[in-house]
């Protein structure tokens, strides 16, 4: 049993080329359904009762129908990694579907909000010029956050930035003059801050990689003071930036190529977002809609 989760580890690491955030998440649940099953058994015995009774026991525990959802889709992929590998004669997630999620309703910050994104609201160091400029980029290329902190230097072009997304696929994202001239300034910074700096864009004061805790922390905490907004991470200026390209015209081809998205589906979110803001201002303007006095 180990033997195959070890194999499929080293598929997703050599050949899927995720992350080691995604791999440890996968490997979790699988082990997770492994110690469900109990004892010795081998990948081959499992069956879809057996797939459905462990789905009933995580559904039992309280788990959000989006946790589940995810440990699902990892035992699927491990399972199809089995049958195309010929480790299993069967693939027993065929009947097994996702539980249904509600979905939930992704405010973007206002460009009123995001107008209020100054300079002098951050340190005068160095450090605080980095952070203006993540939250920059963040709102300027709405990239991920796993893209920012793995954004190399030589990543950086004349007028574009160079980003691997999900499943290393590659993008080119251009962006302002402003911005242009914020990263030149920070390049020149970030060279007089650090003696022997490694190749990430962005760094800790120890000049190492930026974590995933820090960024959310810094986003969160500064539009602490920019909105009431309850929600307020990295994914949300991402969310804005597809939002106010659409309603400022964008075809939603382009943005799709801008996001990453590997299909329309996930970009088409920005266009409903779009359309429900239409109907507020249809309903609220047109004469048909205003109550009479």
């Amino acid at each position: 049993m180990n033997n195959e989760l070890s194999h499929y580890i080293t598929y997703l690491s050599k050949e899927k080329k995720y992350s080691l955030y995604t791999i440890k998440s996968y490997t979790t649940d699988i082990e997770s359904f492994a110690e469900f099953m109990g004892g010795e058994f081998s990948w081959n015995e499992v069956d879809h009762k057996a797939v459905r009774k462990w789905v009933a026991t995580l559904s039992a525990q309280n788990l959000s129908h989006r946790s589940i959802n995810r440990k699902i889709s990892a035992l699927k992929s491990f399972f199809k990694f089995l049958y195309i590998t010929k480790s299993v004669e069967n693939y027993p997630l065929e009947l097994i579907k996702n539980l249904k999620v509600e979905k939930k309703v992704q405010i973007p910050f206002s460009e009123a909000e995001l107008a209020k994104i100054t300079r002098d609201e951050f340190s005068s160091d160095f450090f605080g010029f980095r952070d203006y400029l993540i939250v920059m980029m963040f709102y300027n290329l709405g990239v991920r956050k796993s893209e920012l902190i793995h954004l190399q230097i030589q990543d950086c072009y004349e007028d574009t930035i160079r980003v691997l997304g999900k499943g290393n696929k590659e993008r080119h994202i251009p962006f302002s003059e402003k911005l242009k001239g914020l990263i030149k300034e920070y390049l020149q910074l970030r060279k007089d801050q650090y003696a022997n700096p490694n190749s990430y864009f962005f760094l800790d004061k120890n000049g190492n990689k930026l974590n995933q805790t820090f960024v959310y922390r810094l986003i969160n905490n500064y539009f602490r003071g920019v909105t009431f907004k309850e929600k307020r991470s990295p994914h949300i200026l991402r969310h804005s930036f597809a939002t106010h390209l659409i309603q400022n015209g964008a075809e939603i081809n382009a943005v799709k190529e801008l996001m990453g998205h590997s299909s329309l589906s996930a970009t088409q979110i920005y266009v409903n977002h779009n359309i429900e803001q239409l109907k507020k201002v249809y309903a609220k303007s047109h004469p048909r809609f205003q109550k009479e006095e």
